[in-house]
């Protein structure tokens, strides 16, 4: 039984996917929009719910989110207004291991390049492209995962059939516990300087914003490889151009980027050692009934009087308790 089903036989369901109507509701919409119904159950995956949104929908008592992340929700005020609310973390950390991986694969294969030669019909040498797209093997080199959490983990497990040695940086993962998962503890300018290739898996804040600078940048070897499918706000961009530029580095993929889209002046796009995917790092159908069937248990938890298992603010639920 699908989740939907499921929530619909507990509640009478109101279904408007944000996917059909491409459109997300500003907070006054979004009030105009549900405000004076009997709303008890809310769930939500990427609208901003601010302050007064909780102010105006008072008999909300359930709100789930369907994302890892929950800065475009006002928790402190969910809280003071007694709603509880649950998230869907990890959701998409198999999704984005294996775009990870995928990338690594096509920038070390040069698959985009390979595959445009074929699709433009300028594969006309029958063993030109043996020495014009002759690539790197994964198996056997050195790759540095930065952030070992949900996503992480998932690549050190994936990356293990490569034969890989597998070094990674995490403050929060102790190096007990990486060495159980086949993966050497390092400190991040150690992992900079030793792998052939590096992918990004941190969370955005303030202490991994700007956490790979140009100086860091400097530290790669000309034959390493960069993956990002984290954010772009934890690389310096304008130094990673410039090192992709001057091939400073051998190559990069990216799946996170300072705006979305790519703005058609973008350096990235002049570039032939990069691989572009559009953001689409949790985007399988995998995710959708991942996170769906997530909030739907957690739903149904609340309404047995269990607490949630993914509970963001435990506070309601002890005062209620």
């Amino acid at each position: 039984m699908g989740a939907l089903e499921r929530l619909k036989k507990s509640f009478d369901v109101t279904y408007e996917n944000w996917m059909d109507t491409k459109k997300l509701l500003s907070a006054e919409e979004f009030i105009e929009r549900i405000e004076g119904q009997n709303i008890e159950v809310l769930i939500v995956e990427p609208d901003f719910l601010m302050r007064e949104v909780f102010e105006k929908i008072t008999k909300l008592k359930f709100l789930g989110v369907c994302r890892a992340d929950t800065n475009h929700v006002d928790i402190e005020a969910a809280t003071e207004a007694g709603v509880i609310v649950a998230n869907t973390p990890a959701r998409n950390d198999v999704a984005v291991a294996e775009l990870a991986i995928g990338l690594m694969l096509s920038v070390l294969r040069g698959i985009p390049s390979a595959n445009n030669m074929i699709t433009s019909r300028s594969w006309v040498d029958p063993t030109a492209a043996y020495f014009s797209l002759r690539g790197f093997e994964i198996t056997g080199k050195t790759v540095g995962i930065i952030g070992l959490g949900a996503i992480g983990k998932q690549v050190a497990k994936r990356l293990r059939a490569f034969d890989c040695k597998i070094l990674a940086y995490d403050p929060f993962v102790d190096a007990d516990t990486m060495k159980g998962m086949g993966v050497q503890s390092s400190d991040l300018d150690a992992l900079m300087q030793r792998s052939d290739i590096i992918t990004i898996h941190v969370p955005v804040n303030p202490d991994t914003i700007g956490l790979i600078n140009a100086q860091r940048i400097l530290m790669m070897k000309s034959s390493t490889y960069l993956i990002n499918t984290a954010s772009t706000f934890v690389i310096d961009n304008e130094a990673i151009i410039k090192a992709l530029k001057e091939k400073r580095i051998a190559g990069a993929g990216f799946d996170v980027y300072e705006t979305w889209p790519v703005q058609p002046d973008s350096p990235l796009l002049d570039l032939d050692n990069v691989v572009l995917t559009p953001h689409v790092g949790g985007a399988t159908y995998e995710t959708i009934e991942r996170y769906s069937n997530m909030i739907v248990d957690d739903v149904e938890r609340f309404l047995r009087g269990e607490k949630p298992k993914h509970l963001c603010n435990p506070k309601v639920w002890d005062n209620d308790g």
